[in-house]
């Protein structure tokens, strides 16, 4: 149980993270309505949010660019045309896959960038290509920081090299990533302190992404923020992949720091993304996602469930189980 004092204060080291256009563009292929990208900046900055995601940096050798919106490639042209110069106290994020990018090429000098920091995701088995990216990156001048993904899927042993070896890169922010949604706020607490340990033994800062498939997004991140991680990812509405993520209106109005403001949240929602829902895009927690969450699976059979319109949720259970 956390202390009164650490919910209803506040720490000035929290990063607010939006998340939307990456995480939620997984679910419409990165096709967002014209002025979207440059209504939710705005909303952002208003919003008092730190960082504010474009998508990702994806290999166009690899990835078909007539297939996917801008964000899918964030081009820096593209990020130029939604924030200029970006002469604000907000600053820009990308992420790039291992395996997925070609950031040797695609990552210029920041100095020329408008991106401030490259979020390098990233499984357990792949740490060692993970560093070399991140190093890359640094050597640019850009802030980082390592997503290791599905996290509940792996060994604490495996773990605990991982983080030593990440300590020892010069990586800003290691991220607890619920890529299942399969956690619960004990499980965090607990993978919290793990991380924090090593955040203190190297230097680092930790921060958190949350999957809402069991509906509990939210409430873990509000666990680790309690826990003392500090940069919180969010998406507006929980827009993103599957089940969606902890929503940013449900984090902002818990942040005490007056810094933040919700109504600039509330605003977009009701103007961008209440709109998309009603076209037909759909996201958030269901039953196909509270499956694959409670046994810890990947949300791809889900995602499908979803697509096919199925509703047949007894025999959908049936099979995910059988696959566990």
């Amino acid at each position: 149980m956390k202390q009164l004092s650490e919910l209803m204060g506040y720490r000035k080291g929290i990063k607010v993270v939006d998340a939307t256009l990456r995480d939620g563009g997984l679910v419409n292929d990165f096709y967002f309505p014209e002025n979207f990208a440059k209504e939710l900046y705005k909303a952002n900055l208003k919003a008092g949010v730190d960082y504010m995601e474009f998508g990702y940096k994806a290999d166009k050798e690899m990835f078909d660019v007539n297939s996917f919106g801008k964000s899918k490639f964030c081009d820096d042209d593209y990020i130029r045309s939604i924030v200029g110069e970006n002469d604000t106290d907000l600053k820009i994020a990308v992420m790039a896959d291992v395996g997925r990018c070609n950031y040797r090429q695609d990552l210029i000098e920041k100095k020329d960038s408008p991106i401030d920091l490259v979020r390098v995701a990233t499984y357990i088995n792949t740490i060692p290509s993970a560093v070399d990216m991140i190093e890359d990156a640094a050597k640019k001048g850009y802030e980082t920081s390592c997503n290791i993904m599905a996290i509940s899927n792996a060994q604490e042993s495996d773990v605990k090299i991982a983080l030593e070896t990440l300590g020892q890169s010069p990586v800003n922010v290691i991220y607890i990533v619920d890529s299942y949604g399969a956690l619960y706020p004990e499980q965090i607490a607990r993978i919290s302190d793990l991380y924090l340990n090593a955040a203190e033994k190297y230097g680092k800062k930790i921060g958190i992404h949350a999957h809402n498939n069991q509906q509990m997004a939210f409430a873990n991140t509000v666990e680790a923020a309690g826990d003392g991680v500090d940069y919180l990812d969010a998406t507006y509405a929980a827009m993103g992949r599957g089940a969606g993520n902890c929503s940013m209106e449900l984090l902002l109005g818990f942040l005490r720091n007056p810094k933040y403001n919700i109504y600039p949240v509330i605003q977009f929602i009701q103007e961008h993304i209440v709109p998309m829902q009603e076209a037909g895009v759909v996201w958030g927690y269901d039953l196909q996602y509270l499956m694959t969450g409670i046994l810890n699976q990947h949300p791809r059979t889900a995602i499908q469930f979803t697509k096919e319109a199925r509703k047949d949720y007894a025999e959908f259970y049936k099979e995910v189980v059988a696959q566990d």
